[in-house]
């Protein structure tokens, strides 16, 4: 919403500058974004009135003008408008002046001939003719208005206001009118308010011998009202009115078309004028639309409505829909003699509902669709009558037409200034409190207050603390600490959540955020099986496309497609996580489950497969996770998405029994399908059961009292068995004593059988009962060998 200030003034004389208005607005509630002063993107352009003008001697187009500019001495400008005359005054642009677009005026010659400056047309100052009517397009602007020489054009032609333009919110329409942001400045800055009654004389013609009209639904439409003005006169509006609109971003037109645009504007309520020519039957019907019924708008679309859209009908067709825009032919053209009004009240969901399937969003539609004053119809028909009369353009009839099916109880709210201060935190006395509220007519009665009609927003005690908090201003509230409420702290499974993402950005990782729905095509793009479950999704049922039509069953598609992203954007290396939800479906009619889940994804010219191992390992360990195993894809089928992983170079984590998660290289055929050129790495696991897996509690080990005894085994087994086999055989056998073993090498080549590899392992045994010896350390070492045997791993001779 812009706000003209001079408009203001009719309401309420504030007497600051713009930019106390603007802080001391946004303090009381009505957020500005930001003020400007009209004209102020041109300076040094003042009013000048030609005095001489001569054919320029080297040229057959070009003029010599000897312009007064309030100066002693003329000055001399040359021009190659055709259109300026001796007398006239133009706006002219001196020496230095710089004008929009950031066009700056030097001092020259022109063929010869010098030139003091420049003379404007409209657009070389940013205006148009329908700022000025009178003016032409190509030429000069020759000015008719009441100035004199020397006069800064911004005070000679009026545009000199300040705009200020306010963020309104939702449940505060009233304030989208010059009326309801003044009440709101003049009980922030304490000021008297000036609202005076529209009045008109009209013709004493009664209007129901011309029209009659009639409300089908009165649910959508409980008020509505239709007046009429007879003998119109087209013409362009009076300054003044074309000055305000302009300040408040709206174009000028005509008089008729400006005056409703004026009240809406003013008031906060839309009006639709219909040239009667085109109302058939001179009947107005408030109506829902039939089946497959249309309607050509006013800006040239055809429409097909639908039987749950309010329309406004003739006899014979649709001429409008309600509360959206009018229909082609209602409007007002040059030679329109009669004119019919609608003032009226439109159920406001209805109103969003039909201008979203219409895809038609206007001024009058985002006005209706978040509530107007039910109560305000007669009082904008009637400013709009006065105005009429006001500027010549019409005979307004004084009698008017209502179809009124409004319930006229008015909502009453308790009044407690004790609850209230306790519900702030303050001491503010109750008188002040009514003072405040009866500011904004709010009516105080007792222990009760009624809030005016245009007050749609206050409906509960907290509504009517909350206008007397942000009048006594919020920075004049003091700081208190929540009383009777438990300190605030994080649950288990927070801070275990918490914990794994610590982890993941402490070991270099960043955090990412994807979508939460997805395409049907992303399962293919990984290769998923045709009869995994992770094909049955949830589908969404107002999609904004194909490509986000489903609830995703797995995270690794969206990570697999932010790599994409930042290769294609070419980053060397990255390194990802995301902490986010699955959809997985449960039944027809119930919610799905929507398990946490850990996604990792990176990739780095020096990265392989032990590199993301290791980073799994480390959020384990950190999560306090037993001890987890790895094993192939193949050997544990609890993950369809493993189809997207490279075979040989991926495993699935278990820990016990129970699968939290996966990792790996991608596939080299995903690979290509994301146009991903460097061997990429992704996981992901499973964050709910790994927190029921976890260990929180810390178990104290105290140092070592006695020494280790370490020991070194090299082994050679067949090439297809894992190490990890190898290792869970060596802890088995080595009993309580086996404080840590750790591979160091794994070799194959000259000195070692086909489909045979060698595998060394270091193992530090330890007793916490006294110092190892050389017979504890030989019996266990002997269990280790006995039992690597029986996997088919012997002790390397050489």
């Amino acid at each position: 919403m812009n706000l003209s200030m001079k408009w203001l003034a009719d309401y309420v004389d504030c007497g600051i500058s713009a930019k106390e208005f603007c802080a001391g607005m946004t303090m009381s509630g009505s957020k500005v974004e930001t003020y400007e002063t009209e004209g102020s993107s041109f300076s040094n352009v003042i009013v000048g009135k030609l005095l001489e003008i001569k054919p320029h001697e080297n040229s057959n187009h070009l003029l010599v003008c000897q312009v007064d500019v309030g100066e002693n001495t003329p000055i001399q400008i040359v021009t190659g408008a055709q259109n300026v005359v001796e007398g006239a005054l133009v706006p002219v642009a001196m020496v230095g002046a710089v004008l929009p677009g950031g066009v700056k005026i030097k001092k020259g010659k022109l063929r010869g001939v010098e030139s003091n400056g420049m003379l404007c047309s409209l657009g070389e100052l940013g205006l148009t003719t329908h700022d000025f009517p009178y003016a032409i397009e190509d030429g000069i602007f020759l000015i008719k208005e009441d100035c004199t020489p020397g006069q800064d054009i911004h005070e000679a032609i009026g545009l000199d206001d300040v705009s200020v333009e306010f963020e309104i919110t939702s449940n505060r329409p009233d304030c989208l009118s010059v009326v309801g942001l003044a009440r709101e400045a003049a009980v922030t800055f304490e000021k008297p308010f000036h609202l005076p009654k529209p009045k008109f004389h009209g013709t004493n013609e009664k209007l129901s011998d011309f029209l009659s009209v009639k409300v089908e639904n009165e649910t959508l439409c409980p008020h509505y009202i239709a007046g009429m003005v007879k003998n119109v006169k087209i013409a362009p509006s009076p300054r003044w009115i074309r000055e305000r609109l302009r300040a408040s971003g709206v174009r000028p037109i005509n008089n008729l078309v400006d005056i409703t645009n004026y009240v809406m504007l003013e008031y906060g309520q839309p009006m639709h004028a219909f040239d009667a020519r085109y109302v058939s039957g001179r009947s107005i019907i408030v109506r829902n639309a039939k089946e497959d019924e249309t309607i050509t708008t006013l800006d040239g679309q055809v429409r097909k409505l639908s039987p749950e859209m309010l329309i406004i009908a003739d006899a014979e067709k649709p001429i409008a829909v309600a509360g959206v825009m009018g229909g082609e032919y209602s409007g007002i053209m040059d030679d329109t003699q009669t004119v019919i009004f609608e003032s009226a009240y439109f159920e406001p969901v209805q109103v969003r509902r039909t201008a979203k399937k219409l895809g038609m969003h206007t001024d009058a539609s985002a006005r209706y669709e978040k509530g107007l004053d039910p109560n305000g119809c007669l009082r904008t028909l009637r400013h709009a009558m006065e105005l009429v009369e006001l500027l010549g353009a019409g005979e307004p009839v004084a009698d008017y037409l209502e179809d009124d099916h409004r319930s006229n109880q008015p909502i009453t709210i308790p009044f407690d200034p004790e609850w209230i201060n306790g519900f702030l935190g303050t001491e503010i006395p109750a008188e002040d409190m009514r003072k405040t509220l009866e500011a904004l007519d709010i009516t105080v009665n007792g222990d009760t207050c009624t809030p005016p009609s245009f007050r749609i927003d206050l409906e509960r005690p907290a509504d009517i603390a909350e206008e007397v908090a942000r009048i006594y201003g919020y920075n004049n509230i003091p700081s208190t600490v929540i009383r009777g409420v438990a300190k605030a702290q994080l649950t288990p499974q927070q801070q275990f959540l918490r914990k794994a993402e610590q982890t993941m950005v402490g070991l270099g990782f960043y955090g990412i955020l994807t979508y939460s729905f997805t395409s049907p095509k992303c399962f293919d793009r990984i290769g998923l099986p045709t009869d995994s479950t992770l094909r049955q999704t949830i589908t969404i049922s107002n999609p904004l496309g194909e490509d986000t039509s489903i609830m995703r069953t797995t995270t690794l598609p969206a990570m697999l497609d932010v790599l994409k992203t930042n290769y294609k954007n070419r980053n060397a290396a990255v390194s990802l996580y995301e902490r986010g939800k699955e959809y997985i479906p449960t039944g027809a009619d119930t919610l799905p489950n929507e398990p946490e889940r850990l996604t990792i994804g990176m990739y780095d010219g020096d990265a392989d497969f032990f590199t993301l191992k290791g980073v799994v390992e480390t959020l384990c360990h950190e999560l306090r996770l037993p001890k987890c195993s790895y094993v192939r894809p193949s050997a544990c089928d609890a993950f369809d998405e493993t189809c997207a992983l490279h075979p040989g170079r991926s495993a699935v984590i278990l820990c016990g029994d129970t699968p939290i998660g996966y990792f790996g290289e991608i596939h080299p055929t995903v690979q290509k399908t994301y146009s991903i050129g460097t061997k990429t790495y992704v996981g992901k696991l499973l964050l709910e059961e790994m927190e029921r897996l976890a260990q929180p509690d810390i178990t104290y080990q105290p140092l070592p009292k006695f020494p280790a005894i370490t020991r070194d085994l090299s082994l050679v087994c067949d090439e297809t068995v894992p190490v990890g086999t190898l290792e869970s055989v060596i802890e088995k056998a080595a009993g309580k004593i086996l404080e840590d073993v750790s591979l160091f090498d794994v070799y194959q080549g000259d000195q070692i059988a086909a489909g045979k590899k060698s595998v060394s392992f270091s193992l530090r045994l330890r007793s916490h009962d006294g110092t190892l010896t050389d017979e504890q350390a030989d019996a266990a070492m002997k269990r280790v060998l006995k039992a690597l045997n029986s996997v088919g791993a012997s002790l390397r001779e050489s």
